[in-house]
């Protein structure tokens, strides 16, 4: 199944990113994970069929109502973890 690392960058901390990201992710129904980075960014792993990741991908262009998307920045994942939920983990 393919995996992406996905690092969005701007006013997305402090926005609800992570929350929006996840009943989005849900909604979609991929797997994966989203969490803060100390340098501001929100990064995500998210899995799930082609078209289900381009939504992803797609939504985080804009994020939540609040946040202020600078950059998205789109990465392959070779060794990707099986999951089956989408979760929030800690910062990092």
């Amino acid at each position: 199944m393919p995996t992406v690392a996905i690092t969005v960058r701007g006013h997305v901390q402090g926005v609800g990113f992570r929350w929006a990201l996840r009943a989005e992710a849900e909604r979609v129904g991929v797997t994966g994970w989203v969490r803060n980075r100390r340098d501001g960014s929100v990064e995500a792993h998210v899995s799930g069929a082609q078209g289900e990741i381009d939504e992803i991908v797609a939504w985080a262009h804009h994020g939540p109502p609040l946040a202020r998307v600078e950059r998205v920045e789109i990465a392959g994942v070779r060794d990707a973890e099986d999951g089956t939920a989408f979760e929030i983990r800690a910062s990092a």
